[in-house]
């Protein structure tokens, strides 16, 4: 499978995948970028398909970068695009929210608690997928504590 210009540019997160030191990193900050700069990206009507959207293209676009690069590779970071928009999804569209959702998601993605580490088994570019899906889930629901117990 070729990979084009297109599936490229996206595939990498904007080309963030080839930035050679955390390109996991600077594909989530990119997306929070589109989410903070794109009017209304929050509202559900939105988020939700361009997730939907993203994950399933996705795991069309990791596969081939998978067969290009290796198992899971660094250079496929639509995967962290998925992630950080899903655990912006819930949570108001406020600065100090935005950037605690941010650091608690891109450790959870670092540090893959089960059963994130454990889909990373699954073949091909579902599992290139998944574990940031779960990541992002688990995020969600931290931010939905933290709000509802008026941590912050």
């Amino acid at each position: 499978m070729k990979i084009n210009k297109f599936e490229l540019f996206i595939g990498s997160g904007f080309l963030t995948g080839f930035i050679s030191i955390a390109s996991g990193t600077f594909g989530s900050f990119v997306a929070t970028l589109i989410y903070l700069v794109i009017p209304n990206f929050e509202k559900p009507y939105i988020i939700f398909p361009v997730i939907f959207i993203t994950f399933f293209y996705g795991i069309y676009v990791a596969q081939k970068f998978e067969m290009k690069y290796g198992n899971d590779p660094a250079q496929c970071t639509i995967d962290e695009f998925v992630g950080t928009w899903i655990a912006f999804s819930l949570i108001p569209k406020k600065l100090i929210l935005i950037a605690i959702a941010f650091v608690v998601w891109r450790l959870l993605d670092i540090f893959k608690p089960f059963p994130a580490k454990q889909s990373e088994k699954v073949k091909g570019g579902l599992g290139i997928m998944l574990d940031d899906v779960i990541s992002g889930i688990y995020t969600v629901i931290i931010l939905e504590i933290v709000i509802l117990l008026k941590i912050i």
